[in-house]
């Protein structure tokens, strides 16, 4: 794990989607965060020693998608299949598919494995499982403050973890979609689809794909946006904690009572004419219940710098 030191900062943008802005300031304290993703390699010794069964190996509840056809109940997950030609970009359907046997395991679907994957990390974990592999690891999921505050790398206000530019020199800094989205994927950055997680340089903190590879869960209930900036320095807010459960339901609707989390980071299926959300400030809602596959996430330990100082002087 890398520590990130505490400090106020600028969160969010006023420069390209509604719900980042108010650009506002916000202070968290001192932690320390995963330097990656979490990994397939990591999540699979979770699984041997625990036996745990994520919710994309579970089927559905009928009660819980009432009217749902019967055929559809089983277990999977939504995997990207790009077409083959221009289409709506209004139309998500057009390249993400619930396919029935996509997990962790099999993460575009039966016959798929994770072989030669370890380093990649691990997709098709809905919140819950997120939340149950950091407790086991003796961690916590991030707050929406904390990973923003790690992913700038100590630049304050810049556009992406590494400064303002998009690919300084031409160099690719981070898994995102080169070409035009969905149906070319010219792999300028050498992937197509997840990279291991280190493939890219890390940031001013030593942490690694904070941007693109795969969005990433924080603890946060999403809102639409965020709260206006304080008048005075003494009503910062401190280690932020979101909205509300209510809040975050997809006004949209109304008749699916499902909480969305905030999801950060961006993905390698991020690209210019679809979505710029390869930034710190960028954010999403990602409901609990939804697993993907390009959807990770990371972990964080507070108070940790206490412990280890209290432990050394214990031991003189």
């Amino acid at each position: 794990m890398a520590y990130i030191p505490g400090g106020t900062f600028r969160m969010g943008s006023d420069k390209y989607y509604p719900e980042e802005a108010p650009v506002h300031r916000v202070s968290v304290d001192g932690f320390w965060v995963d330097r990656t993703p979490v990994t397939n390699r990591q999540f699979r010794e979770f699984v041997e020693a625990t036996g745990y069964v994520t919710f994309a190996e579970i089927a559905p509840d009928p009660r819980d998608y009432p009217g749902a056809p019967a055929h559809l109940l089983k277990a999977g997950s939504a995997v990207f299949l790009p077409p083959n030609h221009p289409v709506d970009l209004g139309d998500i359907s057009k390249w993400w598919t619930f396919t029935f046997g996509a997990n962790w395991r099999h993460p575009y679907g039966k016959g798929s494995s994770i072989r030669k994957l370890d380093d990649h990390p691990v997709v098709h974990v809905a919140y819950e499982d997120a939340a149950a592999y950091a407790a086991w690891a003796g961690k916590s999921l991030p707050t929406e403050a904390e990973w923003e505050f790690a992913a700038r790398g100590g630049l304050d206000g810049a556009e992406y973890a590494w400064g303002d530019e998009l690919t300084p020199g031409g160099r690719h800094m981070a898994n995102t979609w080169q070409g035009q989205f969905p149906h070319e994927n010219c792999a300028g950055d050498g992937f197509e689809r997840t990279s291991p997680v280190t493939a890219f340089p890390a940031n001013g903190y030593d942490v690694y794909d904070m941007i693109g590879n795969v969005w990433e869960w924080t603890t946060d209930w999403y809102s639409p946006r965020n709260k206006g900036d304080v008048s005075k320095a003494c009503c910062i807010p401190k280690n932020p904690r979101g909205a509300s459960e209510s809040d975050s339901y997809d006004p949209g609707m109304p008749e699916i009572r499902i909480p969305r989390k905030v999801i950060k980071g961006g993905s390698h299926l991020c690209a210019p004419n679809y979505c710029r959300r390869y930034r710190p400030a960028a954010r999403h809602p990602e409901p609990v219940d939804t697993s993907t596959s390009h959807l990770g996430f990371r972990c964080v330990v507070r108070n940790l710098e206490t412990e280890v100082a209290e432990d050394v002087n214990s031991h003189g």
